[in-house]
């Protein structure tokens, strides 16, 4: 059947004569005219009779649409005479979406209600943070002692994530630590020809702290994030649901592998990045400063004691738990949306590093009391 678009007006009327097959219409120029006269302030009604139409398709209903948005829009009369029951749904429906939602209003309240309500959130995070640690340490002595749903696989996995993956960057930034150390002792010390005692500051600084805490914030910033980026992304891909939906716990499964490997690979790393800043104050101590790599050997063993040594193992034990705890947080509580994973990972690392400051506070004033 041939297309014909025909209309005309009659008075304050405009109206529309539809009949045959309107397929894959494309007569631009009169679609343009028609909705020109439709827009015509003289123009208070339309009409659209579409008793003869024939088959229709998506072009037609547009020609429709934008007919009664202009009839809305200048407040005109729209009637539709013998339309097909199925292109009136269609129509009411693009109508009935209200594609400009009205904004929730909020109150700004007074100086006390901001405080009150700055109050509950903070006990609201608070209590949900202290939730998930008792969670979280219920789930690792479930999977120390084998009662959870941990698999050996996503265990060998955190650990390899934990292990030779990270020994480039936390030996290269312990080496540099070193020199560093080295470089800024020399200053002083030579002030009083004390230049020989470089291998003792840089030992006793890397063995009691500085390798505990580089090692930390390397692991935080590489480690931690990944942590949760990756727990985040399964929560906006729904998979942490589907955990729980199969009766899987998401701690044992996706946090109990994650903190066991930090927690045993931690120390390690911190031990191998004492002896990498070690190295990295020899390296100036015997090619700037002129000592012999014998003295430098025999002094830097003299300088390490038990006590700077377990101090700085347990550091890196308490940074292991932060990082572990951190990172699976704002992953577990993640949002749902892709802006909501980069928040959590910025999220974790900066968390991570705030608390390790704080728990090396809290283990330097211990190890003062109790004369460590």
């Amino acid at each position: 059947m041939k297309q014909e678009l025909d209309f005309s007006t009659s008075g304050e009327t405009l109206t529309l004569n539809v009949s045959g097959d309107f397929v894959s219409y494309d007569n631009e120029e009169l679609k343009s005219r028609l909705y020109a006269t439709a827009e015509d302030n003289n123009i208070q009604c339309i009409s659209v009779d579409a008793q003869k139409l024939g088959q229709w398709d998506s072009t037609f209903a547009v020609i429709i649409f934008e007919l009664k948005k202009i009839a809305l829009k200048h407040r005109k009369t729209f009637k539709t005479l013998n339309f097909p029951q199925n292109l009136e749904r269609l129509i009411n429906l693009a109508f009935s979406v209200d594609r400009k939602p009205a904004q929730p209003e909020t109150s700004s309240g007074n100086f006390f209600e901001k405080i009150g309500a700055w109050g509950i959130n903070l006990w609201s995070s608070v209590d949900k943070g202290l939730n998930f640690i008792k969670k979280s340490g219920s789930s690792f002595f479930r999977s120390v002692t084998g009662r959870s749903f941990m698999r050996s696989i996503d265990l060998s996995f955190a650990f390899e994530d934990c292990t030779y993956k990270a020994l480039p960057i936390v030996s290269l930034i312990s080496f540099m630590v070193g020199l560093i150390l080295a470089f800024v002792g020399a200053v002083q010390l030579k002030t009083f020809g004390a230049q020989i005692y470089v291998a003792s500051l840089v030992t006793i600084g890397m063995t009691r702290i500085m390798g505990a805490i580089m090692t930390g914030i390397i692991m935080a910033g590489r480690t931690g994030a990944s942590y949760a980026a990756t727990i985040g992304t399964m929560q906006v891909n729904e998979e942490v649901d589907a955990l729980k939906t199969m009766g899987v716990n998401p701690i044992d499964f996706l946090v109990s592998p994650r903190m066991i490997a930090l927690v045993v690979t931690m120390p390690l790393l911190t031990m191998w990045s004492d002896f990498m800043g070690m190295l990295g104050g020899g390296f100036v101590g015997v090619t700037m400063l002129g000592i012999p790599f014998q003295k430098y050997w025999e002094l830097s063993i003299d300088a390490i004691s038990l006590d700077n040594f377990l101090v700085g193992i347990f550091h890196g034990l308490v940074f292991g738990i932060v990082i572990a705890i951190c990172g699976c947080y704002y992953g577990i509580f993640c949002g749902r949306n892709a802006d909501s994973v980069g928040s959590a990972t910025t999220k974790a690392v900066v968390s991570a590093i705030v608390w390790m400051i704080v728990m090396t506070g809290i283990i330097t004033v211990c190890c003062e009391v109790l004369g460590i």
